[in-house]
This record gives C-alpha cells, sequence and structure tokens, in this order.
C-alpha cells in the first residue's frame, strides 16, 4: 500500500509539474552582447580596457624608470595593458631585487623566464621575465638583451624558480647565465650538440636516435631522409590552364577562334 500511493503521489507530482510547465507562456531567448542597453549587439565583442587601470601602469613605469634610471632603458604598454621594461643586460639582478622587495612594487612571484631568438639584430636573444605581484594583482614583463657570447647573471638568488627556466634558455638557445648553481641541459639528450630553438637550427637537426638490435642499447646516428622515388600525379580535373597544370589527355581543347575565321 505504500508503494502504491508513493506512486500515486509521484504521478499526481508529476501531472502537476507538466500542467504548470504547459502554462508558462513561451518565449525565445536572445543573446546579449552589451550590458548597456536591451538592443541585439552585432559587432564582434571586443575587450575593453580600463582607463583607469593603463593610467597606473603608465604610472608604475614611469616610477620605476626614476628610481633605477641607470638601467631602464624603455617602459611601454603592450596588447592595451600590459606592461613592459625594457632594461640593460647589467641591471637583471637589481632591477629584479627592486621590482621584488621595494614595498611599493611587491612582485613576489617570478611565473615565467622565456627567451626569443631575432637573428637579424646585434643582439639576437631576447630574456623575458614576467613577474606577479600577489599583494596588488598585477603583473609586469622586464626585458633584456644579449648575443651568442654575452652571459647573462643568473637571478637563482632573487627566485628559486629561475633555476630550471634559466636551464632550459641555456638548452633551447644557448644563452649562458652567471651564477647559476647547476646550469645543465633539460630537456635534450646527454651529447646533444646544437640548440633547438634557435632560428639557424635546422628542423631535422643533425642527430636521430634508433634502437640497435645488436648492440641492444639507443644509438645515434647522423640524419639520413631517404625515400623510395614516387612519381606522382598532380593533374586536376577543374584545372585547364597548361601554364600551371599539365592538360589531361582525354581532355579536348574547343577552339574559341573558329567564328573569327
Amino acid at each position: 500500500m505504500a508503494s502504491r500511493g508513493l506512486r500515486l503521489v509521484t504521478s499526481g507530482l508529476l501531472r502537476n509539474v507538466g500542467t504548470q510547465r504547459a502554462a508558462l507562456p513561451l518565449t525565445s531567448f536572445v543573446r546579449k552582447e552589451s550590458t548597456e542597453s536591451t538592443a541585439l549587439e552585432t559587432r564582434p565583442t571586443v575587450r575593453k580596457f580600463d582607463p583607469e587601470m593603463r593610467r597606473n601602469l603608465t604610472d608604475f613605469g614611469q616610477y620605476v624608470a626614476e628610481c633605477m634610471p641607470k638601467f631602464v632603458q624603455k617602459v611601454q604598454i603592450t596588447a592595451g595593458d600590459e606592461l613592459e621594461i625594457l632594461i640593460a643586460p647589467s641591471g637583471v639582478v637589481p632591477v629584479l631585487s627592486f621590482l621584488k622587495n621595494h614595498h611599493n612594487a611587491q612582485f613576489g612571484s617570478l611565473a615565467d623566464v622565456a627567451g626569443v631568438d631575432m637573428p637579424t639584430r646585434k643582439y639576437r636573444f631576447e630574456i623575458v621575465y614576467n613577474l606577479l605581484s600577489f599583494r596588488f594583482n598585477s603583473r609586469i614583463r622586464v626585458k633584456t638583451y644579449t648575443d651568442e657570447l654575452t652571459p647573462i647573471e643568473s637571478v637563482n638568488d632573487i627566485f628559486k624558480a629561475a633555476n630550471w627556466n634559466e636551464r632550459e634558455i641555456w638548452d633551447m638557445y644557448g644563452v649562458y647565465f652567471t651564477n647559476h648553481p647547476d646550469l645543465r641541459r633539460i630537456l635534450t639528450d646527454y651529447g646533444f650538440e646544437g640548440h633547438p630553438l634557435r632560428k639557424d637550427f635546422p628542423l631535422t637537426g643533425y642527430v636521430e636516435s634508433r634502437y640497435d638490435d645488436e648492440l641492444r642499447r639507443v644509438v645515434q646516428e647522423p640524419v639520413e631522409l631517404a625515400q623510395e622515388y614516387r612519381k606522382f600525379d598532380l593533374a586536376a580535373p577543374w584545372e585547364q590552364f597548361p601554364a600551371f597544370r599539365e592538360q589531361l589527355p582525354a581532355a579536348e581543347e574547343v577552339d574559341i577562334n573558329a567564328d573569327k575565321k
């Protein structure tokens, strides 16, 4: 009896819910791209920049340049609201120490250290430090430059997170960091020659690895890109221009000058 009563109650509830749902008016929901008005926004959504934030970033960049005039060479805002400080190579340690320990900065987290290779420049490498301030919820990007022979001073004593990042830049780009406690390759294999992320490094590399059944170990050999000779028929039925593709044998050319004769 209890189960029967439960079924009746359940069916009644479902019936009531179905009745109420059917009584609701049908409305069409239209996505509004703008919150300022009720009109439908047809333009593409573009991220708007906060002018107050841009003003604060500009003031802080000028403040850093005034505090470290010996090292700061340029201050710029990129992508609308991203602050970049361009410094001399000799100012890596002083500027990063200032940004970490100064009361008005407190960029205590080193999010990442990246490298950029531009061979056409005199100083082909850029070293980029991305910093985060939890106190002010703000980010800053510090850039410096160097070449193949000039080392950059390590910031491992300031940010311990820079240890592996600097090892990666040394491995991929060949930028040497002085005073680093353990500057070894971190991504490539033992005995690897070259730096893979340099623009002049070939995409195929210089050596290839394979397992040798006789030696029962992995061996490295010079790259050999050998393949069987294959003939490709690139003639397409929709391309009938002789200057670009070979004419199909089954196609018959129509003389368009017949009427003029």
